[in-house]
């Protein structure tokens, strides 16, 4: 997830240059000024250079203040926007693009793409109805089916924003309404992921379910209020009405913190604290900590222990009885 975050953020530094720079060179086949409109209108192969970033489109205008100063670029029909430095290419296209020279704001809509090349090789690509960069506060947003990709991972939510901080390096990812996080095999949902660069912590808000593949082939379910994963450690805290399904284990708490097997990322080990249960077949057993182990399988309850066996008895004349 973490090269994931940073491979998008070398994507957005494309704006960064467009803000800085000093020279605006615009070419196209025409080039028209009506004082009227307070437009100059570009047509015909319209090419934009600032520095190392070039705009590419078939027509395009700027805005032009009251004071003559320009106010916004916008581009029309498929424009293509990308920069080039050694080995990676940076691209951008959409319907539409507009460049904000006073806000400094970069906004592209419908059908947007941007995509961080590696040789020829993509390795980020974000498509979303509107994307958007305030170079101001270093926020970038992605708004309408926001899917992003990064090899074997990919990300879908309805909305996105990601912050840097000056030197444009990853300060926060938060995902949006209907979030997943897909890895190989392992996916989870959210109302809500946040990313943390600092701390390297992804957490997960609302209707949250986390679906881990083990090395086995079988897979382990757990579903909660809340999640949150440490990527250094590889440590799962879940906690608000935690279930966890796991072969023919059904455990039940308010809180579990879930391990990996040394030298893995997969969970192993959970942890329940608070009265929590664990059921397999018709027994359930109550506790005040469950110990639950995924290899080798085996449970472990303390504190206050009590077992339930469902349907013991069924009514029929060789039922469990006193005999009275």
């Amino acid at each position: 997830m973490k090269k994931l975050l940073l491979g998008i953020v070398s994507l957005i530094l494309i704006t960064g240059i467009a803000v800085n720079a000093s020279d605006l060179i615009i070419e196209s086949k025409n080039q028209t000024y009506h004082e009227d409109e307070n437009k100059i209108k570009f047509n015909g192969n319209v090419k934009v250079t600032v520095d190392d970033l070039k705009v590419v489109g078939d027509s395009a205008d700027v805005n032009v203040t009251k004071d003559q100063k320009l106010d916004t670029a916008t581009f029309y029909d498929k424009p293509y926007a990308f920069e080039i430095k050694k080995n990676k290419k940076r691209e951008v296209k959409a319907n539409i693009l507009k460049v904000s020279l006073i806000t400094k704001i970069i906004h592209a809509e419908g059908d947007t793409q941007s995509i961080v090349f590696e040789g020829k090789t993509p390795i980020v690509v974000i498509n979303a109805d509107v994307q958007e960069y305030d170079t101001k506060t270093g926020i970038m947003t992605a708004n309408g089916a926001v899917t992003m990709k990064y090899k074997d991972i990919e990300t879908l939510s309805n909305s996105a924003e990601i912050t840097t901080d000056k030197n444009g390096d990853l300060k926060k990812l938060v995902l949006i309404g209907n979030a997943k996080v897909k890895q190989e095999n392992n996916e989870s949902f959210a109302d809500k992921f946040v990313y943390e660069a600092n701390t390297e912590i992804i957490t997960a808000y609302g209707n949250t379910t986390s679906n881990a593949i083990m090395d086995d082939g079988t897979k382990l379910v757990l579903k909660s209020n809340y999640q949150e994963y440490n990527q250094k450690k590889s440590i799962f805290n879940a906690s608000g009405n935690v279930r966890i399904w796991y072969q023919d284990y059904y455990a039940v708490g308010p809180k579990v913190t879930l391990y990996p097997t040394p030298g893995s990322n997969k969970p192993n080990e959970a942890y329940f604290t608070g009265r929590s249960s664990i059921t397999q077949g018709v027994r359930t057993i109550f506790a005040d900590k469950i110990k639950m182990t995924m290899n080798p399988k085996s449970f472990d309850a303390q504190g206050n222990t009590r077992t339930v066996i469902r349907n013991i008895g069924n009514g029929d004349e060789d039922s469990m009885t006193l005999g009275l």
